[in-house]
């Protein structure tokens, strides 16, 4: 039966004293340890998906349904891996996904009150900039109504948008009658002192929507007095509108 060396495991005849690769001495009457039969590398046990998942939704930190599924995942992956017995791994990353989605769910109430302060300001900043919009069309269309007035002279003034946009006088998006949340409207044209051509008309806008794409409404006709209405009437803006600082 062969024996080995107790100290570098090299293969020894039973009557070597001395080991014949590292030179060590196999004591009088002692049988050299034969070396440990080998043992199969344990592989490295693979990544939970769960946990892999958990942290790839937690990274979308400001979307709360994500948020949600990243704890559940976090949580499945924790009970998975504990259970495998060494077989799955991926502790750090359950972990990391749990923490983002936790902190997720506790930006919720921040970003509650973010929005509730920001909207309403933005929606505020929309309105005037379409009321300030409105102003400047009702201005464009009195300038077009004069020009067409002086190039038509036997008809005077037009109450139709497609008259003046075809006279390159207003741009189409205005032609069509609505333009930045507000409603254009050009009616009333009629004859003057002495019967021809038309001598007036009225031109008024009001929101699309009310308090949302505007407030107020805003008219004027052939004097070029821009008026307005609080309340958002074009109507009674034409009856009795306020004049326009």
């Amino acid at each position: 039966m062969s024996t080995f060396c107790a100290t570098c495991g090299n293969a020894m005849n039973p009557d070597d004293k001395f080991c014949r690769i590292c030179g060590a001495q196999c004591a009088p009457g002692l049988t050299a340890v034969a070396p440990a039969p080998f043992a199969a590398p344990v592989p490295p046990g693979k990544t939970s998906v769960k946990a892999i998942l958990s942290l790839v939704f937690g990274l979308f930190i400001f979307f709360f349904p994500f948020s949600i599924v990243a704890i559940i995942l976090g949580h499945l992956s924790f009970s998975e891996i504990k259970k495998s017995a060494g077989r799955l791994t991926g502790n750090g990353l359950a972990i990391a996904g749990l923490v983002l989605g936790y902190a997720g769910i506790a930006a919720i109430p921040v970003i509650l009150i973010i929005a509730a302060i920001a909207i309403p300001n933005l929606l505020r900043a929309k309105m005037a900039a379409n009321e300030s919009s409105a102003v400047a069309s009702i201005r464009t269309i009195n300038t077009a109504e004069i020009s067409y007035s002086t190039s038509h002279s036997g008809t005077g003034f037009t109450c139709s948008l497609s008259d003046l946009a075809g006279g390159q006088l207003i741009d189409s998006t205005l032609a069509r009658g609505q333009k930045y949340g507000y409603v254009f409207e050009l009616a009333a044209c009629a004859p003057g002192p002495d019967g021809g051509a038309n001598g007036s008309y009225h031109v008024s806008a009001h929101p699309a929507v009310a308090n949302q794409s505007g407030v107020r409404a805003f008219c004027s006709d052939e004097s070029s007095v821009i008026k307005v209405d609080a309340g958002g009437s074009a109507q009674n803006c034409l009856d009795h509108g306020t004049p326009l600082n």
